[in-house]
């Protein structure tokens, strides 16, 4: 028989419902309910993953039959069912021969043989195949509810793992919100120990303490969304604007005298020709020319009018916000609470990165580099192992540069936010290297410095968009430890 009507048969036999049973009674369990109940992130992240794992094993047990003890048996089956009743009595010795050893119907075929030669019934063939294909049907199904009750007795293991990673990170994290809980069970596959969730603990605590780097992470956080985006267009517009205007209407100042017919701002001594009839006729004769002696008064006038300007078709764009690239100087000036500190905050945006669907990705330089994703499947194994790294060596800012300026040019880097946590006590950059960052720059990728020295370069500061100093009195250290 063709290894794909073997695979024909194990479909037949896999999609009817022993795998949907499976998942059922896997949703069906207390711990799992309790944990699906508790937030809305990891219900919806833990049914992804069962359902990934319900493709994953509808194509591993569906192989079951091109095993070699299934498909030599399936294939002499197809053979010997397609011979006809004659050839078929003739060889039907050599088929169950063939079966000894290989087959638990051996036994069965003997017997049907034995009888055979008894009675010689015509309908042996027909009736002989239906056993023996109703034994394979039985066989294949009981092969595959073994390799089903294994791949269930994984996925379970696997499941009670994150839940009780969850319940530690809880207490570390706090709720959180739905994308974060989400995400966070897809890096709970590793097992913390009691000293890894201390150590978690004490970060946490740590950057809570220090409200200073929790507003820079935040911060940080928010710079994707507050950029224009260069590649629209500026269009022209207009707009209503309240705007002032002078007005020689608006009684607000005298400003001097002119000739003019406006009997309310008239000259006291101009009213002196109606005094004496004789001159009453040049009065009204300056009247009607305008030539009356009038204060001159002037004043500020609002209206509403229209300006046209030109202006890009949205200020702000909504855009999808890129990863934190987060280069932490490792040198050994770094060590003690600037070390603290720059763990700290990369700790704080692993939490906003996790919480905005961001990849977090760190690299350690000193007189080398050392990366961690923070974000990725085994994420939480990375924080642990980049929470113990010690700082030593030199500062020596070039390569790190140049390995997180050919991730920003990657795809997947696009809006990157770059994040270099350093005391900045280092050599200049040369000039091609600040050419390559404001190329960057104008492709919507942002440079961010938090200093943690008041010693560091201050030409260094030069090459990025924003930067923070970070270095408290050692008074408010102590007091941030109580």
């Amino acid at each position: 028989m063709p290894v794909t009507e073997g695979l024909n048969l194990a479909m037949m036999l896999t999609e009817s419902g022993i795998i949907d049973n499976a998942v059922n009674e896997l949703m069906m369990r207390p711990q799992l309910i309790m944990a699906a109940e508790s937030n809305p992130g990891i219900k919806a992240a833990m049914k992804s993953q069962i359902m990934k794992w319900r493709g994953q094993v509808h194509q591993r047990i569906t192989k079951v039959s091109v095993e070699e003890r299934f498909h030599q048996e399936i294939e002499l089956y197809q053979t010997a069912s397609k011979w006809d009743a004659e050839y078929f009595t003739e060889h039907v010795k050599d088929v169950v021969k063939k079966l000894e050893g290989h087959s638990a119907f051996y036994f069965k075929a003997k017997t049907l043989l034995e009888r055979e030669y008894q009675k010689h019934n015509p309908m042996f063939q027909s009736y002989f195949c239906n056993q023996w294909y109703q034994h394979l049907t039985q066989a294949l199904t009981e092969a595959q509810l073994a390799e089903l009750e294994q791949y269930k007795e994984q996925l379970l293991a696997d499941l009670y793992q994150r839940i009780e990673t969850m319940r530690h990170m809880e207490e570390v994290t706090g709720e959180g919100d739905e994308k974060k809980a989400g995400r966070l069970w897809d890096m709970a596959k590793a097992k913390l120990t009691k000293t890894d969730v201390s150590t978690l603990k004490a970060m946490a605590a740590f950057l809570k303490k220090n409200s200073g780097l929790r507003e820079i992470a935040e911060k940080l956080g928010r710079m994707a969304s507050e950029v224009d985006d260069p590649n629209k267009e500026r269009v022209r517009s207009e707009d209503l604007k309240m705007v002032e205007e002078r007005s020689d209407s608006v009684t607000d100042d005298i400003v001097g005298i002119h000739e003019s017919d406006d009997l309310s701002k008239l000259l006291p001594n101009e009213a002196m020709f109606l005094a004496y009839p004789e001159l009453e006729v040049v009065f009204y004769k300056h009247l009607v020319d305008k030539r009356l002696m009038n204060y001159r008064v002037q004043g500020a006038q609002r209206k509403l009018r229209r300006v046209k300007a030109y202006k890009r078709q949205t200020k702000q764009v909504e855009q999808e916000k890129g990863p934190f690239i987060v280069c932490i100087d490792a040198s050994g000036s770094m060590n003690g609470f600037p070390e603290q500190c720059a763990k700290a905050l990369a700790y704080g945006l692993m939490q906003i990165a996790l919480a905005e669907d961001r990849d977090c990705y760190v690299i350690m330089f000193s007189t080398q580099q050392i990366t961690y994703e923070l974000t990725r499947q085994d994420g939480l194994s990375e924080v642990l192992n980049f929470l113990s790294y010690s700082f030593h060596g030199g500062t020596d800012l070039g390569p790190v540069l140049d390995q997180s300026i050919e991730l920003m040019l990657s795809e997947k880097y696009q809006n990157a936010d770059l994040i270099v946590l350093s005391d900045f006590i280092a050599p200049s950059q040369p000039e091609a290297m600040m050419k390559r960052i404001q190329k960057l720059k104008d492709n919507r990728n942002r440079f961010h410095a938090v200093n943690f020295s008041k010693y560091g370069n201050p030409e260094l500061m030069t090459i990025f968009d924003h930067c923070w100093s970070y270095h408290p009195s050692k008074l408010g250290r102590l007091l941030k430890w109580r």
